[in-house]
């Protein structure tokens, strides 16, 4: 019997303490072997008891992955009290700490799994057999659709197609679909990508591809396009595809 395929679960977190008891309790539901499993946490510039609640949850008997790894780093970003962070003014620097954190956790915990799952710590649903579900359309990138509601529209804008003007929630009943763009509320990646240098640009990446947007919406003229959406242009440039899966949906919270 063939063994199965090894899988890395990586999340950066951030004042995610809200988050964690579910954000736990979801992986444990995971039908995927738990011994084919590692995680790999970067938490850093919590403004809440996010260090602690990680511990706590960690101690409290979440053991039977094949290892965990769990790191801490401070990039010095805060968003200014009372602004949302998806305030289009913070998004090139929010962004920018964010791919820096992806690159981090990722160098820092990446050993010699086959699959490394992006999975943010305020995705609260989905299903629990979504690795097996992500690994049978043998695809070296691919995401299901994240929204808020079942059968409501995208979350993750950031994965997309047409120049941006079409999402996941726009290409229901397509099956699977090609994208331009990837997000990175949960996207699997060939760990073998990652290795031969398909990473999160912390800059506008791909100003002369052909398959950026002429006008970006956070800085207008064509520039390239940072973090999940640069990945997804460097994937490309790389020869590589991007894939999204629309009918299969994952919960990410309201909040």
């Amino acid at each position: 019997m063939t063994q199965a395929e090894t899988i890395l679960i990586l999340t950066p977190m951030k004042s995610a303490a809200r988050y964690l008891e579910r954000y736990f309790a979801n992986l444990a539901k995971l039908t995927y072997p738990h011994e084919r499993l590692s995680l790999g946490i970067l938490e850093g510039d919590s403004e809440d008891d996010t260090p602690n609640q990680l511990a706590k949850q960690l101690t409290n008997g979440f053991a039977d992955f094949a290892r965990t790894t769990v790191s801490h780093r401070n990039f010095g970003f805060k968003i200014p009290p009372g602004v949302p962070r998806w305030t289009a003014g913070l998004q090139p620097a929010r962004r920018a700490i964010l791919a820096r954190a992806r690159n981090h956790l990722l160098f820092r915990a990446l050993a010699s799994e086959d699959w490394v799952l992006w999975l943010d710590a305020d995705v609260i649903s989905y299903p629990a057999n979504i690795i097996e579900q992500l690994l049978a359309v043998k695809r070296d990138i691919v995401q299901p659709n994240c929204v808020i509601k079942p059968g409501g529209p995208s979350f993750d804008l950031n994965a997309w197609s047409d120049s941006g003007t079409r999402h996941l929630s726009d290409r229901r009943g397509e099956g699977l679909v090609r994208l331009t763009s990837v997000g990175g509320t949960m996207l699997l990646v060939r760990a073998d990508l990652h290795r031969d240098g398909l990473v999160f640009p912390p800059f506008f990446y791909g100003g002369r591809s052909p398959w950026v947007r002429e006008t970006h919406p956070l800085r207008g003229a064509a520039v390239g396009e940072i973090e999940t959406e640069g990945l997804a242009i460097m994937a490309k440039d790389m020869g590589l595809e991007c894939w999204g899966l629309p009918d299969i949906e994952i919960l990410h919270a309201s909040d």
